[in-house]
């Protein structure tokens, strides 16, 4: 690939998906730069919701297209309305398909209470204990994930 001219990498980056096109954003530097170009990732909104969402939801000030693509997905995937998400081990506050605020991590919940076998090496680097508002949120957030099969199954 690193003999190949830009604009065909460019050509081969607009047949991927946005799950393959994310994937190979990890791979190094290159793919990254070529995996964030702006129009792919307006290509890829304009074809999965259309023209005239995307003149709609088209972003403004320093958002990309890849944001607003992200937003738009997970619009789609949890709804508009105020909700907790688990994302990998990783739970964030959604409102509207905007991230609102990172609520923390599973993996730091278990070092930090202790079902980890990391617990250890741990807790010499974070002293903070899990409150019991922490706890909930960790609670409601891994209720919502569970519960999601069940409700697209009921809509359907």
């Amino acid at each position: 690939m690193d003999n190949l001219p830009a604009d065909l990498c460019s050509k081969i980056f607009c047949l991927l998906d946005h799950k393959d096109l994310v994937t190979a954003q990890q791979v190094c530097r290159k793919w990254k730069v070529f995996g964030s170009e702006n129009g792919l990732w307006c290509n890829l909104f304009k074809e999965r919701w259309g023209i005239d969402r995307a003149i709609f939801y088209a972003p403004v000030d320093s958002k990309t297209w890849k944001d607003a693509y992200a937003v738009q997905d997970r619009c789609d995937r949890v709804g508009l309305g105020l909700k907790i998400i688990r994302e990998g081990d990783d739970y964030f506050l959604i409102h509207q398909g905007q991230i609102q605020r990172h609520l923390g991590s599973r993996s730091l919940q278990q070092l930090e209470t202790g079902t980890s076998s990391h617990a250890d090496e741990f807790a010499g680097r974070h002293d903070r204990q899990m409150g019991i508002l922490d706890r909930i949120l960790f609670f409601i957030g891994d209720l919502e994930t569970d519960s999601a099969p069940a409700k697209r199954g009921r809509l359907l």
